[in-house]
């Protein structure tokens, strides 16, 4: 209780250094939050930029710094470089083909399927080299798909786009293990063979 001889000035100053120190009190609390957001990087700029190391998107008409040497059949050899079309996708299209055919048996089955892959990508030449260099795995890991494909429906349209899907997962699946990132975007049939 509050003593009667004491003046009512007295009530509103205590109430207000309570105030005051609350209002400090949430000023600290709310500063070391947003020191925080700021040191986990989450708000403003913090330390040096982070760098994105996977293979990113090339723009039709960029250059790209990775970009394997140009073959001896491009299509523009007088120029040494490639005319790209201005329609479809806003991402230029790199494909890589794989050297050997591939050949397995088919899954409950006395049939073989025999054929020639290459696999696209919009991203820049690293994606290719890493294709290039895990090539033994991806082979690998084609066959295993190929041995779990079963003969009925693989002749059919519907069938074969199924397989692509299948194979596109595989490859990214091993560059991802192996890379940390897949980055094909579809598996082509050079040639495709049942019998």
């Amino acid at each position: 209780m509050s003593d009667p001889a004491e003046p009512a000035s007295a009530k509103p100053k205590r109430s207000f250094a309570k105030l005051a120190g609350l209002g400090v009190v949430m000023a600290g609390i709310g500063g070391g939050a947003t020191y925080g957001l700021y040191a986990a990087g989450v708000i403003g700029a913090h330390g040096p930029e982070k760098v994105d190391h996977n293979p990113q998107l090339v723009r039709k008409g960029e250059a790209d710094p990775y970009a394997p040497p140009p073959s001896a059949d491009a299509k523009d050899a007088a120029s040494g470089e490639e005319e790209e079309g201005s329609g479809g996708s806003e991402y230029r299209i790199a494909y890589y083909s794989f050297a050997d055919e591939f050949t397995s048996n088919l899954r409950e089955s006395d049939g073989l399927v025999q054929l020639s892959l290459a696999a696209s990508t919009r991203r820049d030449g690293r994606v290719l080299r890493r294709l290039a260099r895990h090539e033994l795995a991806i082979r690998s890991a084609v066959l295993v798909v190929l041995a779990d494909t079963s003969e009925p429906g693989i002749d059919t349209v519907e069938g074969k786009a199924r397989l692509q899907k299948r194979l596109t997962t595989a490859i990214n699946e091993v560059l991802t293990r192996n890379e940390g990132f897949g980055g094909v975007d579809a598996v082509y049939f050079k040639s495709f063979l049942v019998q």
